[in-house]
């Protein structure tokens, strides 16, 4: 059996450190002002605030929850080992060695957190995909990439709500947008705001050429409700239309597809997959509100990294990771180097190797 002691030393260290940065005690603290604000008289009367606050509170809880589960996994670990170094026993070993792979994971999703600094960094995220450069070939190569981002919410636990996702007339999807719920969702997700470079044998091309092709992704804040937005009603043009993908009931058969036009900025937004129009012009209106936010950020501050990154055309020389099908198979982050040869596994989500080396390089160059 292989010595554990330095491995389960340096997660006691980790544990220790994660303390610290997380900032536990403050939080406890914090916790319990809050609590004491929810029995307070006349609470919810103050329906937003008390949302607000409650929501507060439970992403609190779940931070000292995960550092106590923690906790007991580095005491298990320690027992297992003890026990089965004593006893000479494989499945205390085995159990030891569990604990500690179990115990390495969350101290590195507590790691990655403390990374998120930002405003909404911890909150949701609006992701939208646009085939760039490469004709048919780019709509299909989208359409992957959003297939790619909601196997990726998936494997994080996170829950995706499709707003508008038309499907090409020949291959593919003409864009995609759609809202990922879950904690850290936008301060992950951004990560991936960019260019997207694909290189295959073109599946529509009959003599089998190879073909390079590119898509853009967009990743926004799903505002919170108490960051207010001034939008004059005045400013804006609704039209409706009839949506053209698969959906509820009513999809199809009646006029509930959404375009928003904010007239000012020439700002436009559609939502067409929820089952009515008044649910697909709230929808809109969520992704209206998010770019415009953007917009007045960029002009407050000169800023417009904090949100969104540079925007760059999705074409050749302006991605920030290449995909390879053909000649040979690998995908490459342009800005960290990181690359690995199994391309179906991250066009099936496996997409935490990429977006934890671009997290850990802010960090280290103080983005």
């Amino acid at each position: 059996m292989e010595d554990l002691s330095t491995r389960i030393e340096q997660s006691a260290e980790r544990l220790k450190e994660a303390e610290g940065f997380l900032h536990l005690e403050d939080k406890r603290s914090t916790l319990r002002e809050l609590e004491q604000e929810f029995s307070a008289p006349g609470f919810w009367d103050d329906q937003q605030r008390a949302t607000k606050i409650s929501k507060q509170a439970s992403d609190i809880r779940l931070d000292l929850d995960s550092f106590q589960a923690a906790a007991v996994l580095l005491e298990d670990a320690c027992a297992a080992d003890e026990l089965a170094r004593l006893e000479d026993d494989e499945a205390l070993y085995t159990e030891a060695l569990d604990c500690l792979a179990e115990l390495e994971r969350r101290l590195k999703e507590m790691e990655l957190a403390s990374w998120f600094t930002g405003e909404l960094d911890s909150g949701d995220a609006i992701v939208s995909v646009n085939p760039g450069q490469g004709g048919l070939e780019a709509q299909d190569w989208a359409e992957m990439l959003f297939k790619m981002y909601t196997r990726y919410a998936q494997r994080r636990g996170w829950k995706v709500e499709v707003l508008d996702a038309p499907a090409g007339e020949v291959i593919g999807i003409e864009h995609a947008t759609f809202i990922v719920n879950g904690k850290n969702a936008y301060g992950m997700l951004a990560a991936e705001q960019g260019v997207h470079r694909l290189v295959r044998i073109s599946p529509t091309d009959d003599k089998k050429r190879r073909h390079t092709t590119f898509a853009g992704v967009e990743v926004l804040p799903l505002l919170p409700d108490d960051i207010e937005i001034a939008i004059n009603p005045a400013d804006l043009r609704v039209d409706v239309y009839r949506s053209s993908g698969p959906g509820g009931q009513s999809v199809n058969t009646t006029d509930s597809a959404v375009r928003i036009t904010h007239i000012p900025t020439n700002t436009v937004v559609t939502c067409q997959n929820e089952k009515s129009q008044l649910q697909n012009k709230e929808a809109a209106m969520k992704i209206l509100r998010a770019r415009l936010y953007e917009m007045e950020k960029a002009r407050r501050d000169a800023e417009l990294e904090e949100i969104r990154g540079p925007k760059h055309e999705a074409s050749w020389g302006n991605q920030i990771r290449n995909y390879v099908l053909y000649p040979y198979q690998m995908v490459k982050d342009v800005r960290t180097s990181v690359e690995t040869g199994n391309v179906d596994a991250v066009l099936d989500g496996d997409l935490d190797q990429f977006i934890v080396a671009f997290l850990r390089m802010k960090a280290a160059q103080g983005w």
